[in-house]
């Protein structure tokens, strides 16, 4: 499909003499993307939240320590945080983010362009019982279809469709919900300028 540019109308630009610009921009506007993580051990997730834990109750502690130690008010926090106990939790709290982050899957979807995402729907249209179910595309067929095209991990439908086959209910509804979500979330504000 080649997009053609096109003169903006006179009265727009009379209207509006930036219209050039305004078109440029929303020429120039990306397809949204969405992120989903999944992570396998929800230990590390506990981890990161007893570690700052820790840091907060030593951040404090350390705080509550200053005036002993004559610290001046408004050098107590940057006192506070260079405490061997605040830097030991400090260190802690970084180890447990870096185990998350490297404990956590992430996929990353973009939105299809319309004439994509109709073509998408046409190929996977519904069953006749599934129309009749109100459904607007195949239920067994477009969720994989829809996952790959939007990918941009490069995951291939037999992928997508792996995973939706072998994942719990839960994970596989997430990942096929990322992908759609960024294909119809709105980011247009309707509302009265």
């Amino acid at each position: 499909m080649t997009t053609t540019f096109v003169e903006p109308p006179a009265d727009a630009v009379a209207r509006d003499p930036h219209w050039a610009a305004k078109m440029a921009r929303l020429r120039a506007r990306r397809l949204p993307e969405r992120a989903v993580s999944f992570l396998d051990d929800q230990d590390l997730k506990q981890r990161v939240t007893d570690a700052a834990l820790d840091m907060a109750k030593a951040r404090t502690s350390a705080v509550g320590r200053a005036p002993e130690m004559e610290v001046p008010a408004d050098d107590r926090e940057n006192w506070a945080l260079a405490q061997p106990d605040v830097l030991a939790a400090q260190a802690a709290l970084d180890e447990a983010r870096r185990a998350l982050a490297a404990g956590t899957l992430t996929l990353t979807f973009r939105a299809l362009p319309r004439p994509a995402w109709e073509q998408l729907l046409r190929e996977h249209a519904p069953t006749e019982e599934q129309a009749d179910l109100g459904h607007e595309y195949n239920v067994e067929t477009f969720p994989a279809a829809l996952i790959s095209a939007s990918s941009l991990d490069g995951m291939s439908e037999p992928e997508a469709q792996e995973l939706l086959d072998s994942w719990s209910d839960a994970d596989a509804k997430a990942l096929f919900t990322a992908a759609l979500l960024v294909n119809q979330t709105m980011r247009a504000d309707l509302g009265k300028g």
